[in-house]
């Protein structure tokens, strides 16, 4: 069988990735150094050989067919492949280059990973990052980005990643509040406070405890919920209630002694749990900028070992 056919369509293949890429058949355009219209005629030149449509095109977005997300994906490691082969002679001396957008949840963003952007700033200055701060659903494809960091048990089908680091959470409070409301003995204690939680929806107000064999579910109240970390934070360091954190957010509280952990005895189950996963789309040609900046947060993780829960005393 001759493979003439699909040489001829490796540079529509590759126009349609960054049309696929960039949102915009205008700014595909710009990119690639071809007018608007030579761009249209690509993507239907591909999508009249394979008989197919790839996308729906509205004023305001392109949204893949379901044909065209299985096209893109194909495409896009085509074009990987492609950028691989051109590195190959330089790869020992070339510079990891371009921009990676990463979505991250806000929380994770602002006390996990943002500290450490501007080492690896400084270690690849030819890399820029573009960090997207969200705790909705992000698609890599829809959403345009190239790595999405989610709070899992396990990656997702058709992602795969590396994990950061494991996710527990607690209940804290200031020396000051428990001195003027009591301290919690047991998680019924609950009841009689001020408690600070997610709020996004009724189940977040249904805390879950476990000790041994023990379960033990607490409907608790309070005058403020807050869905992030560090607002709730805030919240409990001016005394406001007893909040539920995940421990990266309240570690330096905790280790300062501006806060303590209540309920210690009891494990807080809360359901944004799991582990940091960094994810991204599987293919055998991942970008050098994208595997410098997994490696370097992977080895910046390994090296805080108690960040995503603290060391249990013996």
């Amino acid at each position: 069988m001759s493979i003439n056919p699909s040489l001829s369509l490796l540079q529509e293949m590759a126009v349609f990735v960054r049309v696929v890429e960039t949102g915009s058949f205008s700014e595909a355009a710009r990119q690639l150094d071809l007018s608007p219209s030579a761009v249209s005629r690509a993507i239907s030149r591909l999508e009249k050989a394979l008989a197919t449509r790839l996308m729906q095109r509205t004023t305001r977005k392109l949204r893949l067919s379901e044909a065209g997300e299985e096209v893109f994906k194909r495409c896009r490691e085509m074009v990987d492949a492609a950028r691989s082969v051109m590195e190959i002679s330089g790869q020992h001396t070339q510079e990891p280059e371009g921009l990676i957008r990463v979505s991250v949840p806000k929380a994770v963003g602002r006390f996990v990973i943002h500290p450490h952007i501007a080492d690896f700033l400084r270690l690849y200055p030819r890399v820029d990052v573009q960090m997207i701060l969200e705790d909705r659903y992000v698609d890599l494809i829809d959403d345009n980005v190239d790595l999405t960091i989610r709070i899992t048990d396990r990656p997702p089908p058709g992602l795969v990643g590396r994990q950061l680091l494991p996710i527990e959470h607690l209940l804290c409070a200031t020396p000051r509040y428990l001195a003027e409301h009591g301290t919690p003995q047991h998680p019924h204690d609950l009841l009689e406070h001020s408690c600070i939680y997610l709020g996004e929806t009724p189940s977040d107000a249904r805390w879950k405890f476990k000790q041994g064999s023990k379960t033990v579910t607490v409907g608790v109240r309070g005058r403020y919920a807050a869905n992030h970390a560090g607002v709730r934070l805030d919240a409990v360091l001016q005394h406001v209630g007893i909040g539920s954190l995940p421990y990266f957010t309240a570690r330096h509280a905790l280790e300062q002694g501006t806060i303590v952990q209540v309920l210690a005895a009891w494990s807080f189950l809360a359901s944004y749990h799991g582990g940091a996963w960094l994810l991204h789309a599987p293919t055998r040609y991942l970008p050098p900028k994208l595997r410098v900046f997994i490696d370097f947060l992977v080895e910046r993780m390994a090296l805080e070992p108690t960040l995503g829960k603290p060391e249990r005393q013996a």
